[in-house]
């Protein structure tokens, strides 16, 4: 496969692939890193993707597989915090900008509460935007299972948020 080739047919996923890796490692720099490595193996592969039917699938499950990687080494579980940023636009007062950041901390460790699957799922979807069906083939899982994994998730966020703030 020619360099244009490759480009015009792998390149134009790049969004979307930042934002998958970015919402699975939620780090700029290692989504960065990740898409690297991932543009990486496929160019190493050139040869062999003339047969691949669904390059933006298989570009997103070797990005998928390579966060994994990632989120399973040493390096990453040794993080002490996650790194969330939340900016907020808000033009109500300053009470009113305190309390909702306060309230977004507690919703960003609630999430940090579930189990991986249900994290990755909500990120995805509340975050990135995703749709069930894009979050299925990132995932690997069924639409159904997104959507009960999703449906878990919410409740037990709206849940514990109900008894904190009694």
């Amino acid at each position: 496969m020619e360099a244009e080739t490759f480009k015009q047919r792998f390149l134009s996923f790049h969004p979307k692939l930042y934002r998958i890796a970015l919402a699975l490692v939620e780090s700029p720099e290692d989504a960065e890193d990740i898409l690297q490595e991932a543009y990486t193996k496929l160019w190493s592969k050139r040869d062999s993707l003339e047969a691949v039917q669904q390059p933006e699938a298989f570009a997103v499950t070797i990005v998928r597989n390579l966060c994994l990687d990632f989120l399973r080494s040493p390096r990453t579980n040794s993080r002490s915090e996650p790194l969330e940023t939340v900016i907020l636009h808000c033009e109500d007062s300053p009470e009113r900008q305190v309390e909702t950041r306060d309230q977004l901390r507690q919703v960003v460790r609630l999430i940090q509460e579930l189990p991986p699957n249900q994290q990755q799922v909500i990120r995805l979807r509340g975050m990135e935007d995703c749709s069930v069906e894009e979050i299925a083939e990132i995932t690997g899982f069924s639409p159904a299972n997104v959507r009960t994994l999703l449906s878990r998730a919410r409740k037990y966020i709206k849940g514990k948020l109900k008894k904190e703030n009694l």
